[in-house]
């Protein structure tokens, strides 16, 4: 694959990692865009590429690197939108697609953004409190020249969260002089924050699941749900599902895989995961040693929720699921795609089912310019109409044209990124 494709120097072409899938789905795309693949290689090359040196004093007094990225895919409807990711295994190619399927997922719903995405290499669980803070200011510092309310608006990603934000924030006021709220989404809500983002992104899972089960003819009622990841999106779709009558019948997370037939008290292993950090010993639930047991559970709704290339060609057939919902980004690979669709399993990708929490970014954004905020039920409401008109929207083309919902949110949103891009021609 990487042959068929200019690989830039930064990259090795054996290991290309993430952004390999990501160019991967570009190629199947094009040849719905028309006149408007002339401009494909856009696509193709993310904008901006930063690559920063995060140094910080330790608490015992040492001095310690970390090796932070910022990349910006494409701004050609609006400023950069994207998290910022805190893990151990984070590297420059993992950023730049999930920067390149944020201009997607942006597009796709139909908010004013760009693609963009940011991440630094470190297990944030090795830090005390202060060396994180003084690592999340270095980091901001250092990208401080490209970020900004109207530029680039970063958000929480894996391991990071609204107090991660509220130090982004106040780091980049003090270096402008002034208090800047737009320049972050996902802020505690005493510094602008926006009600209802803490769900949103599970919210908007469990909406286009709603919609999706539909389609199908699926009863959400006694419909058997498993969650791969147990934090905020995992575990929040698995509530919402979990309420409107659904059997959440398996979760994994980083440590372990629980089950139980007959369904997990999901507001239980909420606490319990909220008190322990992991569903590991949850009295209400038998444990699976075998990880990889998980993709076998008979369910009707499986939800990946953690981290991308999760489900691959290893464990494709073993999935039993009528519809998969997309909570982590990329988490699905085109080789598992493939066989997926063979199968008959209603994939709704990632960049539609997870997009519930730009979009309430979004709304917090709109909020913090006008100084004028709105109820929680009436950002609920919006974000549902937002989903279901996005989803409606792909559902329709993918039946016009034949093809697989994912293909159908890229022709829509691909579309609608390079009609900005030959409406506006190249400067100079």
């Amino acid at each position: 694959m990487a042959a068929n494709h200019e690989i830039p120097s930064y990259l090795t072409p054996h290991e290309i990692g993430p952004w390999g899938v990501y160019l991967e789905q570009i190629d199947r795309v094009t040849p719905h865009l028309g006149n408007l693949s002339r401009w494909v290689e856009t696509l193709k090359r993310p904008k901006r590429v930063l690559i920063v040196d995060v140094p910080i004093e330790r608490d015992d007094g040492t001095i310690a690197h970390f090796e932070g990225y910022r990349v910006q895919h494409n701004t050609s409807r609006g400023p950069g939108k994207g998290g910022v990711r805190f893990h151990q295994d984070v590297t420059l190619s993992e950023v730049m697609a999930l920067s390149a399927w944020m201009t997607v997922k942006n597009a796709a719903v139909n908010v004013p953004y760009g693609g963009a995405k940011g991440g630094i290499r470190v297990d944030p669980k090795t830090l005390s409190n202060g060396e994180l803070q003084r690592m999340t200011r270095r980091y901001t510092s250092e990208i401080n020249i490209i970020i900004g309310p109207n530029k680039d608006i970063p958000a929480p990603d894996v391991n990071t969260n609204e107090k991660i934000m509220a130090w982004m924030m106040d780091t980049y006021s003090m270096n402008q002089g002034s208090t800047a709220s737009g320049v972050v989404t996902g802020k505690p809500i005493s510094l602008g924050g926006s009600l209802g983002r803490h769900e949103a992104t599970g919210r908007g899972v469990f909406v286009v699941g709603c919609e999706a089960a539909a389609k199908r003819g699926l009863d959400i009622k006694g419909a058997r749900v498993a969650v791969q990841g147990f934090g905020n999106v995992g575990g929040i779709a698995a509530r919402l599902f979990a309420e409107a009558g659904a059997k959440v019948v398996a979760v994994q997370d980083h440590v372990t895989t629980v089950v139980r037939e007959s369904g997990i008290d999901v507001p239980a292993l909420l606490k319990y995961v909220a008190e322990t950090g992991s569903v590991a010993g949850f009295g209400g639930a038998e444990r699976i040693n075998d990880r990889s047991e998980f993709w076998s559970v008979d369910c009707d709704i499986l939800i990946p929720a953690a981290l991308e290339q999760q489900i691959n060609a290893a464990n494709a057939n073993k999935i039993r699921a009528k519809i998969i919902l997309e909570g982590a980004n990329g988490p699905t690979t085109p080789e598992a795609d493939d066989i997926l669709h063979d199968k008959g399993v209603l994939i709704v990708p990632d960049v539609i089912a997870n997009a519930g929490g730009v979009t309430v970014s979004y709304f917090e954004w709109v909020q913090d310019f006008s100084s004028f905020f709105w109820t929680e039920d009436e950002i609920n409401q919006r974000l549902t109409r937002i989903m279901r008109e996005a989803f409606t929207a792909v559902w329709q083309l993918a039946e016009e044209k034949n093809v697989s919902l994912r293909t159908a949110a890229f022709i829509v949103a691909c579309t609608r990124v390079l009609r900005a891009r030959e409406m506006r021609g190249l400067y100079p």
